[in-house]
């Protein structure tokens, strides 16, 4: 993925699995003097729907009320963002409404979902939300479908030499996260198509099988 973001162009990448954050510390790891920064994250399944941790890196458990699962992440210096909030079979179910002012954010473009982003900007401009875009990509191939663009000469780290290059970066995500939540940033790209969305679907199902059948054998 890593590899996929450099190659197009993109020099900012959050890591947000399910349930996890070692593929974001991974990530970190292996970007060490590479041209490129990583947010790490986590994607939280609450009783009311999934919630975006950006800058975290330590797990929070699932299953909390949307209240609890803020209050978590904001303890643990995360941004919280509700993705794909009305979206087609995966919409928060909570009410937004009641929670407008604990959240950080929320995501108002996805590109591998059906549904719910026109909604979503709507409902972002009426409350005055920050925003995010995500391409939601769980394959290489879809990273950079859709994006958030930051602008700022401030936020490069090119020239910063080896011993300061860690330091650099994570200035660089702050003064991104910064930007975030003040509503600088520009939205770009576009939603996968039909047959993309519909294609991605079925390898990430694919993909779930196996890692649970995966789960169930180291059990055994």
């Amino acid at each position: 993925m890593v590899e996929a973001a450099i190659e197009k162009g993109i020099n900012c990448l959050a890591i947000t699995d399910h349930n996890e954050v070692k593929g974001a510390l991974e990530a970190l790891e292996y970007t060490k003097g590479k041209p490129i920064l990583i947010i790490p994250g986590i994607e939280i399944k609450s009783k009311e729907g999934d919630i975006l941790a950006l800058n975290i890196k330590e797990i929070i458990p699932n299953k909390l009320s949307a209240e609890e699962t803020i209050k978590e992440i904001k303890e643990a210096g995360g941004l919280a963002i509700i993705p794909h909030p009305f979206g087609w079979l995966c919409s928060f179910k909570g009410d937004l409404e009641k929670i407008v002012k604990e959240i950080d954010g929320i995501e108002v473009l996805n590109a591998s979902y059906f549904g719910g982003n026109k909604k979503a900007l709507i409902f972002a401009k009426k409350y005055g939300l920050s925003f995010t875009a995500g391409s939601d990509a769980h394959f290489s191939s879809f990273a950079g479908k859709c994006y958030l663009e930051i602008s700022g000469d401030n936020l490069s780290f090119e020239e910063a030499t080896a011993s300061s290059l860690t330091s650099a970066k994570a200035s660089a995500i702050e003064k991104v996260l910064k930007k975030i939540k003040n509503r600088e940033g520009k939205i770009g790209g576009s939603e996968a198509n039909f047959f993309e969305k519909i294609l991605g679907y079925i390898k990430r199902s694919f993909a779930k099988i196996k890692h649970y059948a995966g789960r169930k054998k180291r059990k055994i």
